[in-house]
């Protein structure tokens, strides 16, 4: 199965191309990683994953979604991250990689309620224009240039922390509302100086960041960017803005654009269906000629295997299903006859062939 074929990246191979897709688990404290965020990964290491991303890490405070989000903007929190990632990389054959990300507007969140907590419990938010999520949530403050270019600097501090980490893989959020996303698209992005207007200038912010990383890692790590493909609403950010946007950051040493889609225009209809954002994949790799992942909803490995085998995508990245069974990978192994990681602990509950 091609499921099962190693793929090179830089310097970096991943042994399948099994992906954990980054999932928040809300379980930090001051954005540091516990015990609960080392077994959640050391178990889909142990599950042979070829690759695991972990959830979405806020570069800065303001950057979380919640309070309980992680975080990668002092020390003490990268080296929290330095034991799941020493972990993964002593007991599989896994890579691990980090997602560097920045609520924005659709920060200050409560995890009980789900609504935005008000300014004494929460933080003020802030985005490209001062346009809320959702008409009940606080006006977000409108960021200067001055204020953008240390959001940027944020973001490579981020990025010399996970390098020296140890991860593998930097892959930066650029999707789901979120605040590389808001900038992005028109309908959350109303500037009209050098980071609004015009489709390069409401890129400048992703850019800049892109290049700021690249600026602190080596052949031995690798960059992917996570984006909508599209987002469901008239005028909006859609397919062709993202292959168009994919083709840049090709000549920016990105090696692959992880397609996912939505979540920057509320109340939006997705037409949720099996694979369902596997076309959006499949069009920005063949018009940017860009190695591509394909996420959301795929639970089997012969979909996955479809997916791979007619060229629509190049690595799986594996949510919900994942969460279900961290042995998806192993599991499909066994299945198929691949040959695939297995912990030497567990070797006499392998099935014979």
């Amino acid at each position: 199965m091609k499921l099962f074929t190693p793929i090179k990246f830089r310097n970096i191979e991943l042994k399948n191309r099994i992906v954990m897709s980054p999932m928040c688990m809300y379980s930090a404290q001051e954005g540091v990683a516990n015990d609960f965020h080392f077994v959640h990964y050391g178990s889909r290491a142990q599950g042979g994953a070829g690759l695991i991303i972990l959830e979405a890490t806020a570069v800065e405070p303001r950057g979380r979604i919640t309070n309980k989000c992680l975080g990668i903007w002092n020390d003490e929190q990268a080296l929290a991250l330095k034991k799941i990632v020493d972990f993964v990389h002593e007991n599989s054959e896994s890579k691990i990689g980090i997602q560097l990300a920045h609520a924005g507007r659709k920060g200050s969140i409560s995890t009980e309620t789900n609504r935005q907590l008000d300014l004494e419990a929460g933080w003020e938010t802030i985005a490209p224009s001062p346009i809320p999520f959702h008409h009940s949530e606080r006006t977000p403050h409108e960021l200067t240039v001055e204020e953008i270019k240390e959001l940027v600097e944020d973001f490579r501090k981020a990025a010399k922390r996970a390098v020296d980490a140890g991860f593998d893989v930097i892959e930066i959020h650029g999707a789901h509302g979120y605040l590389i996303h808001q900038f992005l698209s028109p309908l959350s992005n109303t500037r009209t100086d050098e980071y609004g207007g015009n489709p390069e200038n409401r890129a400048r912010f992703l850019m800049e960041i892109v290049d700021t990383v690249n600026a602190e890692i080596t052949n031995d790590i690798a960059l992917f960017v996570r984006i909508s493909g599209t987002e469901y609403a008239e005028n909006g950010w859609n397919v062709n803005d993202s292959a168009e946007l994919a083709k840049v950051l090709k000549t920016k040493n990105v090696d692959l654009i992880d397609v996912s889609s939505g979540g920057n225009i509320n109340g939006v209809t997705i037409p949720l269906s099996p694979g369902y954002q596997v076309p959006l994949a499949e069009d920005v790799k063949k018009i940017a000629e860009i190695d591509t992942a394909a996420v959301g909803l795929i639970t089997t490995a012969e979909q996955a295997e479809e997916i791979l085998e007619s060229g629509q995508a190049d690595l799986i990245f594996l949510a919900r299903e994942i969460l279900r069974n961290p042995y998806f990978a192993v599991q499909a192994a066994w299945k198929n006859d691949e040959e695939n990681f297995y912990p030497h602990q567990y070797l006499r509950a392998k099935p014979a062939k």
